[in-house]
């Protein structure tokens, strides 16, 4: 291949994750389709590769579009105003209970939507919460950095929550439902290792009594620029039953629930999840009279033109070698039995994740693996690994993913104070620990079981 195309790939992959690192305010997918363009004009991607990036991530996208049509749904019947006024009742004027509280509110949202979805969704109901109990500035951090935490680390139990996720099952011919047997009890068994090494670092500065007063005849609307989602309309939402709102919970729980028996029996898990959200918009259309036709607007297109831009790019540095050279130093860990496999990849990933972000990171790492000749098993606790280090150990570095780029701009809109000093000294002393300790769950869990 020839030199100049192999050094213009590699350019337009720095171009493109350093952009989207310091310039978050603007739409991720401009500067990820430029330096796709770039690719396929240097010719490391040709048309039929394009063909096959499209059948790798087109049920992964399908799926993660039906889910966010579901939470645009959500909205519109007032379902977050709900929660956020249930959570903060059931806190008591307790600081530690409301912290449990928005940490499981945090995790519960990711896995019925997903994990960029639920910090648009969770981050403006907290900051509503806060705002309206009067917190100051320093005592809104707990809550805040420990929410965005659990939120994007949700994602790892269960593939459907992040669309690299479902990207990567594809690549490794793995199934949702094998994903979660496999995944579900040491990711959620990482995720309690993990907040309780949060509310043990937080436990000192978490306000024990919150005065209920301030926020008690106060209505949870966000501020100018923090709706809960920002891809719907700027019309309040409608106020609902409480009994209503509990249906749609066991609704969205048995769609959520019917994606892993699709993927168990056979059935197309992409098109399991575009009925529960078609049946969904049909119940709002009876509902609150307002027609399907406003997901043209609202739903969130660009996450598509992201996704596949960022595989083009991705597939342009496997073809000028860079698997191969990840084989030769990945080799040593893979084919070193179950434990070296889990702790090498989830290491790996978790810094080339908080190097260059953690889709183009399990992206490649999950493209090496298949090129190692792994046997079954040592593939599987491979990836697996690999999506740790991407969901969590992603996560030491606030540009480790774009859920934390995302959460840390809603956080500007609504005057709050993170500094990366701030979420450095949490991180640092909570996502290693728990990375390692979650590998190590793994490979004992699938030893153990399968």
């Amino acid at each position: 291949m020839h030199e100049l195309a192999v050094w213009v790939t590699v350019l337009s992959f720095i171009f493109t994750v350093s952009f989207i690192f310091w310039r978050s305010t603007v739409n991720e997918a401009i500067p990820a389709s430029i330096g796709a363009f770039i690719v396929l004009l240097a010719g490391t991607v040709s048309l039929s590769d394009l063909w096959t990036i499209t059948e790798t991530i087109g049920g992964a996208a399908v799926t993660i579009m039906a889910t966010i049509v579901m939470a645009i749904v959500l909205e519109s019947f007032g379902f977050f105003h709900w929660v956020a006024e249930k959570l903060t009742a059931q806190s008591g004027g307790s600081g530690i209970k409301l912290f449990w509280y928005t940490n499981l509110l945090c995790f519960l949202m990711t896995l019925f939507v997903n994990n960029d979805g639920s910090i648009l969704i969770t981050t403006p109901i907290l900051l509503m919460i806060l705002h309206n109990l009067g917190l100051k500035n320093h005592q809104k951090l707990p809550y805040l950095i420990s929410g965005a935490l659990i939120a994007t680390a949700s994602s790892a139990p269960i593939g459907v929550s992040n669309i690299v996720n479902l990207i990567a099952l594809k690549i490794v011919h793995m199934s949702l439902y094998m994903h979660t047997a496999m995944m579900f009890i040491p990711a959620t068994i990482g995720l309690l290792i993990m907040a309780s090494l949060l509310f043990l670092v937080f436990y000192p500065t978490l306000p024990k009594k919150i005065n209920m007063a301030s926020g008690r005849h106060r209505p949870f609307s966000p501020r100018p620029g923090l709706h809960p989602l920002k891809y719907s309309s700027d019309t309040a939402p409608a106020q609902m039953s409480g009994a209503f709102m509990r249906n749609i919970i066991l609704f969205v729980l048995s769609v959520r629930i019917g994606l892993f028996v699709a993927s168990y029996v056979g059935f197309p898990v992409p098109l399991a999840a575009v009925i529960g959200s078609l049946v969904l918009l049909g119940w709002r259309w009876w509902k609150l009279r307002i027609p399907p036709t406003d997901m043209i607007k609202k739903t969130p297109w660009h996450i598509l033109i992201f996704a596949f831009s960022m595989y083009v790019i991705i597939y342009g540095l496997h073809n000028i070698g860079l698997t191969d050279f990840l084989i030769q130093y990945l080799s040593p860990f893979a084919h070193g039995g179950l434990l070296h496999a889990s702790i090498g990849m989830g290491v790996v990933v978790s810094l080339l994740s908080n190097l260059f972000n953690n889709h183009p990171a399990l992206m490649v790492g999950t493209l090496t693996l298949t090129n190692m000749g792994l046997d079954p098993i040592t593939l599987k606790i491979s990836y697996l690994a690999s999506v740790i280090g991407s969901d969590i150990g992603s996560l030491l570095l606030p540009i480790g993913t774009l859920a934390t780029l995302m959460w840390m701009h809603i956080l500007r809109k609504g005057k709050v104070k993170i500094s990366w000093g701030d979420y450095l000294k949490v991180t640092i002393l909570v996502i290693p620990l728990t990375v390692i300790l979650t590998l190590l769950i793994l490979t004992y869990w699938v030893h153990l079981v399968f």
